[in-house]
């Protein structure tokens, strides 16, 4: 099955509804500003967040930080800057993106996933490094591990509820499956199910992720020319390893 880019093009009005921007993202934020404060080696004043998708986290780290973004997707990127219209955003490639000036810190989320194999996870972390001022601190947060990956795991998500949606349910439901758990990758299936004043309309995304041992994140960081710390974030019933990650060289 090919992937399918639906959420981040014309799905991507379903996102502002996918988590509540001010309260789901902002318990993270906190734990990112403080492992930030904590290892860091410099004064932390401006922040770049690789993959910033719909800037939720930029809503919630503008408060401590002079936030930049970089996304792919240029629909997404719109909904980062109306949410956030102090701040800057920029379209580009993780993996490739150059902006020339560096950054006292750089947040990798979730984008980080869409690395599918080894030779575009070592090039975005290269990218991180060369926008990392030295002392500055790296904070990536891997969905999975190869050893945290759970075979067939579903979530269903409600949307949350707003007045700008009157009339519109949609329920979103995840599913992680590994065909062949002896290469790097796992698929992700999102299914959309929008009920528009109880007409069901059923919508779905299919992306091929990267998956990488606790090992190869280390191995890789290092490499890049970092110093790796390791810390803990729960959510809920899940449990998430943060690497932060202090450039040395």
């Amino acid at each position: 099955m090919d992937d399918t880019w639906h959420l981040y093009t014309d799905l991507a009005w379903l996102w502002p509804m996918w988590g509540d921007a001010a309260s789901e993202y902002a318990h993270y934020c906190q734990h990112v500003t403080s492992l930030i404060q904590h290892y860091a080696r410099r004064p932390t004043g401006t922040l770049l967040d690789m993959g910033c998708g719909g800037g939720k986290n930029v809503l919630n780290l503008k408060r401590q930080f002079n936030v930049t973004g970089v996304d792919l997707s240029p629909t997404m990127l719109e909904q980062a800057k109306d949410l956030n219209p102090e701040c800057s955003f920029v379209q580009g490639d993780m993996r490739t993106v150059r902006l020339d000036r560096t950054f006292d810190a750089v947040l990798m989320d979730d984008a980080i996933s869409y690395m599918s194999c080894l030779a575009d996870f070592v090039a975005a972390f290269r990218t991180a490094s060369a926008h990392l001022n030295p002392g500055g601190v790296l904070i990536a947060t891997p969905d999975v591990t190869t050893e945290t990956f759970q075979q067939n795991k579903t979530i269903a998500t409600p949307a949350a509820r707003t007045g700008t949606w009157d009339g519109l349910d949609v329920v979103f439901i995840e599913n992680v499956y590994d065909p062949d758990p002896a290469d790097e990758q796992y698929e992700t299936t999102v299914l959309y199910l929008i009920r528009d004043h109880g007409h069901l309309r059923i919508e779905m995304d299919h992306w091929t992720m990267g998956l990488f041992s606790i090992a190869i994140w280390r191995r890789v960081l290092r490499e890049t020319g970092f110093e790796v710390r390791e810390e803990q974030y729960v959510a809920a019933e899940d449990e998430y390893t943060v690497f932060a990650c202090v450039k040395t060289r």
